[in-house]
């Protein structure tokens, strides 16, 4: 894995924490060349230190502002002369019942969750069309395939998320340039901090409280490299990501989804397969390799 990443020209969004920052660190260990961008350029700074990177590796980025992340995406051109991987990974989730009206907070998921993607795929997508080639990876949510009550409009985005990717798969394969989307499960990050609603902050704690030991970020993933259901941390969970950046294949999706929660039990029981069952068929009689189905 590693000869593959070595020297690959990765950029990454809302880098200065969380996922997008842990997949900084093992993409970084694997000799990728990244570069950073988050609205908190003090955590930037932090982990440009940390990981030995050039100051102008790292580059304060407000994704809802689309001359902002056009200028993440041409700095690493500047740097390294191509893009390889942009991981749009900038995400808030500020849920709420739709009949608070926080209005406001609809505003902030469309700008971040749905433009945020946009503005990076905008960025990426003349670069990697004149180097013919290119991976452009979309961080979605299991709240792209199940809705709960509260999540009505942070998975109404993340739907938009799976749409835009599916979209922007079918017009690139000229390209040669690859697209896959993360559907991550429940990570102990810090995206249940942007949640404004009182009580389904309440509930969304109890929730994680339930599920992940107190002394211990974790998340459930399913991956080739572990059991169907295996607990793992927040960095094997960036570790996986990782992998899939290099195997991954158009077309091909990753799906987390907590154990025993009704996501698991009855996430995709028709459609999706039904979907994929017709996708295998045709990509056996042309020769592709098979999709990946991960639950």
């Amino acid at each position: 894995m590693s000869e593959n990443i070595h020297g690959k020209v990765v950029v990454i969004t809302g880098a200065s924490s969380g996922l997008g920052a842990e997949t900084a660190r093992h993409l970084a260990r694997e000799g990728a060349k990244v570069v950073l961008g988050a609205r908190r350029l003090d955590r930037l700074e932090a982990l440009a230190s940390e990981l030995g990177l050039d100051a102008k590796a790292i580059l304060q980025t407000d994704v809802t502002d689309r001359r902002q992340v056009k200028a993440l995406v041409d700095r690493a051109v500047e740097l390294h002369g191509r893009i390889d991987v942009l991981l749009n990974n900038a995400g808030l989730m500020p849920s709420s019942m739709l009949d608070k009206l926080k209005i406001d907070d609809w505003d902030r998921m469309i700008d971040v969750n749905i433009k945020g993607v946009l503005y990076g795929i905008g960025a990426a997508l003349p670069h990697m069309q004149a180097q013919k080639g290119g991976q452009i990876i979309n961080v979605s949510s299991v709240a792209g395939h199940k809705v709960g009550p509260g999540g009505a409009v942070y998975a109404g985005t993340k739907w938009a998320v799976r749409a835009i990717s599916e979209g922007l798969r079918q017009e690139v394969k000229p390209w040669n340039i690859r697209t896959t989307i993360v559907s991550p499960g429940a990570v102990a990050t810090e995206l249940t901090d942007t949640i404004t609603d009182p009580d389904i902050a309440a509930g969304m704690a109890k929730t994680y409280e339930r599920r992940f030991r107190p002394a211990r970020s974790r998340a459930w993933w399913r991956s080739p490299s572990v059991s169907q259901k295996t607990l793992t941390s927040t960095k094997c969970s960036s570790a996986l990501l990782v992998k899939r950046i290099e195997r991954c294949r158009s077309g091909r999706a990753l799906f987390a989804f907590p154990l025993g929660s009704p996501l698991e039990k009855n996430a995709m029981p028709h459609v999706i397969v039904k979907k994929l069952g017709r996708a295998r068929r045709r990509r056996k009689s042309a020769g592709w390799p098979r999709p990946s189905l991960v639950m």
